[in-house]
């Protein structure tokens, strides 16, 4: 008798031997049947697994957010990918945090609690009387005219955010202080979209 095409050997050994209208090849169709359901339940248990494990490193741990504007650049544009780290509990002057008021906003944080922050219309910078020079800042950092009132003292926990391109950004000079209970965690990584 000539083998089927296409057919596993036991299967076909099995229709040669005992015919299609056998137990042997009943039984055979069944455990094939249910190794089947096993191969397909397992798959399900996995995917769950990682859909549970993205949802703790993507949901609790980090976040991944979007550049909305150009007001970091030129460290941070438009169209790029933030990774942020969210269970930082301390932070410190300089770090890139994400923050939410009414909507999400990204800054670098100038001064922390018990600091005292003023700016003057010349575009100087003082926190707790001294004046800070950054080398890396390019346009001057004055008061908006509409915006919070200096000098600004701030509580334990609070922190004062300024972004990298200071003409026309909003930051701490706009919506004021940022309580630490409205950062959303500090900026790790930057996938640059625009050169991909």
């Amino acid at each position: 008798m000539k083998k089927k095409k296409n057919l596993p050997k036991k299967l076909s050994h099995i229709i040669d031997t005992y015919g299609k209208d056998s137990p042997e090849y009943v039984i055979y169709k069944k455990r094939r049947r249910l190794r089947d359901i096993s191969d397909i339940k397992e798959f399900l248990e996995r995917l769950v697994g990682l859909v549970i494990l993205l949802f703790v490193l993507f949901g609790l741990i980090f976040g991944l957010n979007i550049v909305s504007n150009d007001d970091m650049k030129p460290r941070l544009s438009s169209g790029d990918i933030m990774l942020y780290y969210r269970l930082n509990d301390h932070y410190q002057n300089d770090d890139v945090i994400v923050l939410k008021k009414d909507q999400t906003y990204v800054g670098r944080i100038i001064a922390q609690g018990g600091d005292t922050v003023d700016l003057n219309t010349l575009g100087n910078l003082k926190v707790n009387g001294n004046t800070i020079v950054e080398p890396n800042i390019f346009t001057p950092t004055k008061p908006y005219q509409n915006g919070a009132k200096f000098p600004i003292k701030l509580k334990k926990d609070e922190v004062f955010v300024l972004c990298d391109n200071r003409e026309g950004s909003k930051d701490s000079r706009y919506y004021g202080a940022v309580k630490l209970s409205e950062v959303k965690g500090k900026v790790i990584g930057v996938l640059r979209r625009n050169s991909i």
